[in-house]
């Protein structure tokens, strides 16, 4: 599929538009594990994600990462553009968890159709809203919320992403997820063992029983 079926406002723009972008656009492949922004650099662009998967992140004083949301197929990143949103005061770091491809898109080229296209414009804000509610709502998780209730509403929203319950992934990247420390997910998860809801082995968290799970989340 092509870069006019994964643009959402796709139709609603003019052939002018339509081929000034296309004619902008950069592919790229980014293996598991790229960064394609760092907090630190200027703006990246926006990405719109083809296939896989990325992560999204802000680094604490203390260099412990929180992730504050994840980028999906169709999904459009614009904090990788920080020049489109004015006045944001966080940087954030955008990795690929997956092997992902991706269209890259000027940040110039599309200040320009938000100017333009009252469609753009409107879906850009209506995006830009609901990734903040992601912010917030993460935020207020690491401010709120018991250790356990995250690790277990993480494992459940890891189970559901991967249509797994056997999730591949470490301690130290569930730490990196929820801005923690290993040592503090191992003992979590060790608690969840020894109650019969999760089994640990190598780089996997078994599933064991989704309901007390999410009994606890609530």
């Amino acid at each position: 599929m092509s870069f006019q079926d994964y643009f959402p406002v796709w139709d609603q723009l003019d052939a002018g538009q339509q081929r000034r972008l296309l004619d902008s656009l950069s592919f790229q492949t980014a293996p598991r594990g790229t960064i394609l922004h760092d907090g630190g650099m200027d703006s990246a662009g926006l990405f719109l994600v083809r296939t896989g998967q990325l992560r999204a992140y802000v680094l604490s004083d203390e260099g412990r990462e929180v992730t504050i949301y994840r980028l999906f197929e169709r999904d459009l990143c614009l904090f990788s553009a920080s020049c489109i949103i004015r006045g944001i005061q966080f940087e954030v770091t955008i990795q690929a968890e997956k092997d992902t491809q991706l269209w890259r898109i000027p940040p110039a080229v599309y200040r320009s159709l938000m100017a333009e296209s009252a469609a753009v414009a409107n879906y850009t804000n209506e995006l830009m809203a609901s990734r903040f509610s992601e912010v917030i709502a993460r935020m207020e998780q690491v401010i709120w919320k018991r250790m356990d209730k995250r690790v277990a509403a993480f494992l459940l929203q890891e189970a559901a992403i991967e249509g797994s319950s056997e999730p591949r992934i470490t301690h130290e990247a569930i730490a990196n997820h929820l801005g923690s420390h290993r040592e503090v997910i191992t003992r979590t998860l060790r608690d969840f063992q020894s109650a019969g809801m999760v089994r640990l082995s190598r780089g996997m968290v078994t599933l064991l029983d989704t309901e007390k799970l999410k009994a606890l989340c609530t």
